[in-house]
């Protein structure tokens, strides 16, 4: 058996070293559950970055992987094959919208909604060739490709990997007019935005922000592109976060728990008068659409429905925020607690640049918890959305317990 030593000296030795991850070796995991190579047993806290919002390894999406990969698993896109249709269907009744073009990971999945977004803008608003620009927001993280970077600000993400791809033009988040003067601009495609800034610390944009902005990309004639990778599949107590304020975006791109983290599948979504303009040869992918990718989603998303994870997420999210809003009462180390449904964060009491969430984290994991931190002072909290109210209060009793001996730690 490979033990954590064993395990971390090898990613070491002949791993890229392009993560940075928390000391622990997972080799089992259930539920809300994980174990190590010893048998020592966590709480899960982070689900893939919301990847596994189903739980780990949740019998009927395994179930349902099993049987289809001993039939079919890929044919690519030159054949039809069985499942594909039937996936297509089964997205447009959940989620209305009159076409799907399916990929894999997320940043594809993101990279395919610039393109179409590209190519509606030339065929059906007639904007100037190859000048085509979309709008973003400061603090995005939409995935790590080459044109996904040129317009990140992070320069952890971009430092080195230059020249960037041209194209995009960079607004604060959770800015309306900043938004509005950027629309007036010529030559203007889209605005894609994640309904949460998930990566930058689970900033949450102020009410009635995702509706506005979704109005005011109808007037200027621009399309509103929600990156519900991380947010969607009910993480935030609706199967869409943009489903909160009752928007409609003209592109949806779906990703993470469309699998329940049991096979990389991504989606965008969007009505025909934008997707006819992708047409033979001008977009795919070999492995997308493939009839185990479809599979696995169509009864992932089932179990999202049939367990009611939405309902759950916005219970359980409510009750989280309450106990660690009590904790920031009572705490001088954490300051902040934000979120919606089961995607929260806290913000610790220090600078971006130190240690201290690093070493929460630690704390953590020595208690059976497992977190990580982002931006340096930020914890995010994300466990699957199946917890249970007991299983919940227990985690919670876990944080507490850690940073109140953590402060005490620091003060002695």
């Amino acid at each position: 058996m490979t033990t954590t030593q064993k395990a971390i000296e090898l990613e070491d030795q002949y791993g890229a070293h392009n993560y940075h991850p928390l000391p622990v070796v997972l080799s089992k995991g259930e539920g809300v559950y994980v174990w190590d190579p010893e048998g020592n047993k966590y709480y899960d806290f982070l689900s893939a970055y919301s990847a596994v919002n189903q739980g780990h390894c949740h019998p009927r999406i395994i179930k349902t992987l099993k049987e289809q990969a001993e039939k079919l698993t890929l044919v690519s896109r030159a054949f039809h094959s069985d499942q594909l249709g039937d996936y297509e269907k089964y997205m447009h009744d959940l989620f209305g919208y009159d076409k799907l073009l399916p990929m894999n990971t997320g940043a594809e999945g993101v990279e395919t909604a610039i393109k179409l977004c590209r190519k509606w803008s030339y065929e059906k608003k007639n904007l100037t060739p190859e000048k085509a620009t979309i709008i973003v927001a400061k603090g995005n993280f939409h995935g790590r490709t080459t044109s996904i970077i040129s317009f990140s600000n992070d320069p952890v993400a971009r430092k080195n990997f230059g020249p960037y791809t041209p194209g995009f033009v960079s607004i604060p988040y959770n800015d309306l007019d900043a938004l509005e003067k950027a629309l007036q601009k010529k030559d203007v495609a889209g605005f894609l935005v994640e309904p949460i800034q998930g990566e930058a610390g689970v900033v949450v944009p102020d009410d009635g922000y995702l509706k506005k902005a979704s109005e005011l990309c109808k007037k200027y004639n621009t399309l509103f592109i929600a990156d519900e990778i991380q947010t969607g599949i009910a993480r935030t107590g609706e199967m869409l976060c943009v489903d909160h304020e009752d928007v409609r975006p003209d592109i949806v791109i779906l990703g993470k728990a469309l699998s329940g983290g049991a096979y990389p599948v991504s989606a965008v979504m969007a009505d025909d008068d934008i997707m006819e303009c992708l047409r033979p040869g001008e977009h795919g992918s070999t492995y997308g659409g493939n009839p185990l990718a479809c599979a696995v989603a169509m009864e992932a998303l089932k179990v999202v429905e049939d367990e009611n994870l939405a309902d759950n997420a916005d219970q359980m999210g409510q009750l989280f925020r309450k106990e660690m809003n009590d904790l920031v009462d009572n705490s001088d180390l954490v300051n902040l607690v934000r979120g919606k449904g089961l995607l929260n964060a806290i913000v610790i009491n220090d600078s971006e640049d130190s240690e201290t969430a690093w070493d929460i984290c630690l704390k953590l994991k020595e208690n059976g918890l497992l977190a990580k931190p982002t931006h340096g002072n930020i914890i995010r909290f994300a466990p699957p959305l199946v917890m249970t109210e007991e299983q919940l209060m227990n985690c919670i009793s876990i944080i507490k317990d850690t940073i109140t001996s953590f402060e005490e730690t620091i003060s002695a």
